[in-house]
């Protein structure tokens, strides 16, 4: 148990430093808007980093942790991007929202009791008895990608 407490611990962390990472280098971009890998811009990266934070893991996060045992809907990103993505919405205000979501995240983390990690959700392609540390787990992840992304450039 201590292994797996200290697991966690590192876990959120590992999300707060993944988020300022992040946060970091999206705001030493002198042109946000330049494509910065692949398609997207660093300002395309940041508001779909931010979206996938709230919309889908820090909303699956905080919906298993105070419903019991809520469905998923599968997330479309391409469908989400198509469709709120705003090219002028300012890149401070993204990165702002984003951090203070992982922020807001890692706090109630840090408070929840160790039960809490075990609690379960479900999800129309994934699946039951997916508990809220999976779901911690995979925001860490995707933001951990868009860093390793951005960093190759």
């Amino acid at each position: 148990m201590k292994e797996l407490m200290e697991y966690r611990e590192k876990l959120i962390a590992r999300l707060g430093e993944a988020a300022r990472e992040f946060y970091t280098i999206c705001k030493a971009a002198t042109d946000p808007h330049q494509k910065a890998a692949g398609e997207w811009s660093i300002h395309q990266f940041a508001a779909h980093t931010r979206d996938v934070d709230q919309v889908v893991y820090g909303r699956r996060f905080r919906r298993t942790l105070n419903e019991e045992q809520p469905m998923f809907q599968n997330f479309d990103a391409d469908v989400w991007m198509a469709e709120n993505y705003k090219a002028e919405e300012p890149l401070d205000s993204i990165l702002d929202g984003f951090l203070a979501s992982v922020d807001e995240m890692c706090q109630l983390l840090n408070a929840m009791p160790q039960a809490g990690w075990s609690r379960l959700s479900r999800h129309e392609t994934l699946g039951n008895e997916l508990t809220l540390q999976l779901w911690v787990e995979r925001d860490l992840a995707h933001i951990e990608e868009h860093v390793k992304v951005l960093k190759k450039g």
